[in-house]
This record gives C-alpha cells, sequence and structure tokens, in this order.
C-alpha cells in the first residue's frame, strides 16, 4: 500500500510549492501561538494559494476556543483539522470538516480505546509524549507500541527523518507519515533536499514491500 507523506510545520508559501513538486500529498499548516512554526490566517492563505491541486491542507490547533478555529476557517481554506491537545470528540466534530486527533504516546495509553473514543475521525496521528510540549519534540516514540491490527488507520509521526522513516515503516506499516523538524534547516524554514530525501526513502521503502 502507497504510504502517504504529510509535511507538517510550513510557513513559506515556496516551502509548500516544493513540498508538493516533491511528491508531499499533505502539508500541515501550524495555528498554535505558542510554536516557532505558527502562521498567521493571511501567511497560511498565501501558502494556500501556492499549492498546486490534490495537495490536502491541514490545520494544527492545540486546545483552541471554537471561535479561534472559525476565524481561521474563514480565511483559508483547509481540507482537514487536526486536534493536537486534549479535544473532546465532540468538540473536534463541531466544525463540518473531517479531522485527525493527534495522541501522544504517554505510558498506559491504549489505542484501541482511543480509536473508539474518536471513531469520528479520520485517523489518528501519533506523536512523541513529552511533558509541557504538544508536540515538536524532535524525537520518536517505541513504534512497538502500535498494534498491528490499528497500523493502516494511524499517521504516524514523532521524530521522523530522512533516515529513520524508513525502518518506522517497515516495522509499523502505516497509512501515513508526518515530519517537521526532520526536513527544516532551521524551525519553520524547510530543506528541499532533506524533503527530498525522506519522501524518496518513503517511495523506496515502498517498492521493498510490495
Amino acid at each position: 500500500m502507497r504510504t502517504r507523506v504529510k509535511i507538517c510545520g510550513i510557513t513559506r508559501p515556496e516551502d509548500a510549492y516544493q513540498a508538493a513538486r516533491l511528491g508531499a500529498d499533505a502539508i500541515g499548516l501550524v495555528f498554535y501561538a505558542n510554536s516557532p512554526r505558527a502562521v498567521g490566517e493571511s501567511q497560511a492563505a498565501d501558502i494556500v494559494r501556492s499549492l498546486p491541486p490534490f495537495v490536502t491542507t491541514v490545520g494544527l490547533f492545540v486546545d483552541p476556543v471554537p471561535t479561534e478555529v472559525a476565524a481561521v476557517l474563514a480565511k483559508v481554506p483547509l481540507d482537514l483539522i487536526q486536534f493536537h491537545g486534549n479535544e473532546s470528540p465532540e468538540f473536534c466534530a463541531r466544525f463540518d470538516l473531517p479531522y485527525l486527533k493527534a495522541i501522544r504516546m504517554r505510558d498506559g495509553i491504549d489505542l484501541a480505546t482511543e480509536q473508539e473514543r474518536y471513531r469520528d475521525a479520520c485517523g489518528l496521528l501519533l506523536d512523541t509524549y513529552q511533558s509541557g510540549l504538544p508536540g515538536g519534540t524532535g524525537e520518536s516514540f517505541d513504534w512497538g507500541r502500535v498494534p498491528e491490527e490499528l497500523a493502516a488507520s494511524i499517521i504516524l509521526a514523532g521524530g521522523l527523518t530522512p533516515e529513520n522513516v524508513g525502518a518506522a515503516i517497515k516495522q509499523v506499516r502505516p497509512y501515513a507519515v508526518d515530519v517537521s523538524g526532520g526536513v527544516e534547516a532551521a524551525k519553520g524554514v524547510k530543506d528541499v533536499a532533506k524533503m527530498a530525501a525522506f519522501i524518496g526513502e518513503v517511495r523506496s521503502v515502498e517498492n521493498e514491500l510490495t
């Protein structure tokens, strides 16, 4: 099965265009003020306008108030929302857009329970748990914690790089992989060579597995 690729933390139109040119299936825009990769509504709208057709635009929020999400949706044509905090299933479902729910892989997490709880989500995005940080830790978690029967609906994130994404796909067989810091020249500035290497490694492993 083809592994989809999301490049997250895009802050510049040129990075979005290059990600799409290289074959990214989705780009992520961070609407969380405390992130070094945060974008404003006008900035995000410019980025979306730079994209060619058939690239999914994902807006990332962390425990937002409803008016915050609504303000972004009024100005930025998002295809999908990614909730990365402690949002309830009811909150996630209230915006009439498909959504992903990020699950930080702290001790004791039962993914089957989380999947049932967020059964209206398009999928679960698994990220590394670090106290006080909602994401962007740059560290991976133990991929062996992902049950084989759930892997096909999982978006795997957390410390992925061109060097380790192949091993991650071979072990987990996720639906998609999500990368941000692992393909950057600086926080919020993507490195074209690293994005190319990341996507190239994903495609290479796909060929091995088919």
